[in-house]
């Protein structure tokens, strides 16, 4: 039973490369390079898989005095010495060698029988790393956090919760700025505003963006504060005790801040700022410089490279620190300090130049390999803006950034006046009312983010996102409602049906869900190693549509298929619930 169930779990495509790579190995045993091309064929094709190695494989040999005579010829071979598995119903040569692969539907019906036993993180799928950072949200210490730190957030969450399915360890970092130069005018007005330091609490500073402003407006204007506030800059990173402690309680309240939002999200992160890194920099400086990698150009020292027409700055002329050479020695700590084999940073697209010359002077050094797809690897996952409906970036009519607290909270009531005025004060209670309209007003909210491609900029709409049709966390969250709705109704133990009852997928509408189903695991494979979340929305959404056929067709209870219907529907509910998680939203169990 271990060897079926073996054969049963995980990443259909590459069970079936698995079996092509045999078929390779015996077909054409001088070319061991080649690797099997197994791809996924369209929904409403007749074969559920397509093999595309004859052509290419044609071109390779046909000057080596082979006996085929061409790539169709080709193609029935690589059938002919195809091993027998229970998983292939049929296979079939079509045009120029295209190899078709219909699955048996009683193996399909097995494995989403063994899934329902063993549960969903037997489909998980298999990446060729152990450790990785996901670097992503980090705002900026005294700011507020604004809405494209929601997209660095939600993006940067399922990215790292699709690592953590995929049985990687995953370092969740907040990089947050919490160093540098805006903290000598916030100190230095701390000091005007409160000489007794120790008094300051969250009430009396009051609002932090307020107090950023009020300091950066007398900053600007008055040469003697401005004065100070530089010489502030110079003490606190010397260390003086009590500029140090201004700066803690700064950065205190502004964590306060920061954890209300990711409280609401549901979002865990382990804060290592800027400030982490800075007794590591002079020595990775050093580094640099013993590799010749730094030059003097303009009283700072840079790292020239090729392919950009100005230099990567590691040290300012004034002698201080800035982007670069944190982000450089924060790489540095992560590969030989953490031992991360891939990291990953979360930010917009307009920080790209900024990635691209980093990994540069990384791989110059001699941290990183040539080959970008290579590990130890890093990557910049972009993002575009978030659109108000005018078209323009998003914000308030006081043309201030929307506060992320504010939106989120607006997102709830709106989600839960929805569900008042379809009469669920009358059925649930408060508690109920509360959770649900929480669930799907911040999940409404990740889901419009995440269906995006994410290097586009979207359009933030509560209407849209809050709509209860269309491609929306509403429509798939009371989808799911819907099912769970179904299995209660049937009064049947869905657990012990699991284990006494069979599946079977006879009917077209059956074997297409079963078939999605079973995509799962390749499909979050795709999303992990693309980096983009927009690929398990998809699937999902598609997921939603494939029930909504099978339900609409094939009727479930109180029909003589209705414990194999059960299991099908609660395998379905299953795999939705995992791609709520994957993606950061809770599910709802009735609507």
């Amino acid at each position: 039973m271990a060897a079926v169930n073996e054969e049963c779990t995980g990443n259909l495509k590459r069970q079936l490369a698995k079996l092509f790579d045999v078929s390779l190995k015996l077909t054409v045993p001088g070319e061991p390079s080649v690797e099997p091309l197994v791809a996924a064929s369209a929904p409403g094709k007749f074969e559920d898989y397509q093999c595309n190695n004859a052509m290419g494989l044609w071109s390779i040999i046909k000057g080596k005095g082979t006996q085929f005579k061409g790539p169709p010829a080709v193609g029935q071979a690589l059938v002919k010495s195809l091993p027998t598995s229970e998983m292939v119903e049929s296979c079939s040569v079509a045009g120029p060698g295209f190899i078709n692969v219909v699955l048996s539907p009683k193996w399909m019906a097995k494995s989403i029988e063994n899934m329902l036993i063993d549960g969903v993180d037997t489909w998980a799928p298999s990446l060729p790393v152990k450790r990785a950072v996901v670097d992503f949200s980090s705002p900026n210490i005294a700011k507020e956090m604004h809405v494209g730190h929601l997209r660095s957030t939600i993006i940067g969450d399922t990215i790292a919760r699709m690592l953590e399915f995929s049985k990687v360890e995953v370092l969740r970092r907040n990089h947050v700025g919490d160093w540098g130069t805006q903290f000598g005018m916030l100190i230095e007005y701390l000091f005007e505003k409160f000489p007794d330091t120790d008094s300051v609490t969250e009430t009396a500073i009051g609002d932090l963006q307020v107090f950023y402003k009020a300091s950066k407006h007398k900053f600007d204007l008055d040469e003697e504060f401005k004065e100070k506030a530089q010489q502030a800059v110079v003490r606190l990173q010397g260390g003086d005790p009590l500029y140090r402690k201004a700066w803690a309680k700064i950065c205190d309240i502004s964590r306060t801040e920061f954890a209300m939002v990711y409280q609401r999200l549901r979002v865990e992160l382990e804060e290592k700022g800027e400030s982490f890194y800075n007794p590591y920099i002079s020595k990775v400086i050093e580094e640099l410089n013993t590799k010749g990698l730094v030059e003097e150009s303009e009283g700072a020292r840079v790292i020239f490279l090729e392919g950009f027409n100005i230099p990567l700055m590691v040290v300012k002329s004034d002698g201080g620190f800035n982007y670069a050479s944190t982000d450089l020695t924060a790489l540095w700590y992560r590969l030989n300090e953490e031992k991360a084999e891939w990291i990953i940073y979360v930010t917009d697209v307009g920080q790209q130049q900024h990635f691209n010359m980093f990994f540069k002077a990384a791989r110059k050094a001699g941290w990183l390999p040539e080959n970008d797809e290579t590990y130890p690897r890093v990557n910049h996952v972009g993002f575009g803006l978030v659109l108000g409906e005018d078209g323009k970036r998003f914000r308030t009519r006081a043309t201030d950034v929307v506060r992320l607290v504010d939106l989120l909270d607006e997102a709830k009531t709106r989600s839960k006046i929805a569900l008042v005025e379809h009469g669920k004060d009358k059925e649930w209670t408060p508690e109920e009312l509360d959770q649900t309209a929480e669930a799907i007003g911040y999940g409404a909210v990740k889901y419009a983010d995440l269906k995006n491609n994410r290097l586009t900029n979207y359009t933030f709409s509560f209407d849209q996102m809050l709509n209860d049709k269309g491609n929306t966390a509403v429509y798939l969250l009371y989808a799911h409602a819907r099912i769970c709705s179904i299995i209660r109704k049937s009064g049947k133990d869905i657990d012990e049906l699991k284990k006494t009852g069979n599946l079977a997928l006879d009917h077209p509408d059956e074997r297409a869900l079963g078939l999605h189903l079973l995509r799962f695991a390749e499909t979050v494979e795709e999303a992990c190693t693309n980096l983009l979340p927009s690929v398990l929305c998809e699937y999902l959404y598609y997921l939603s549509d494939y029930y909504t056929r099978f339900y609409s067709n094939c009727q479930v209870n109180g029909s003589p298929e209705e414990t194999s219907r059960l299991l099908l529907c609660e395998a379905t509910a299953i795999v939705m619930r995992k791609c709520f998680h994957l993606l950061g939203i809770t599910p709802v169990y009735k609507i």
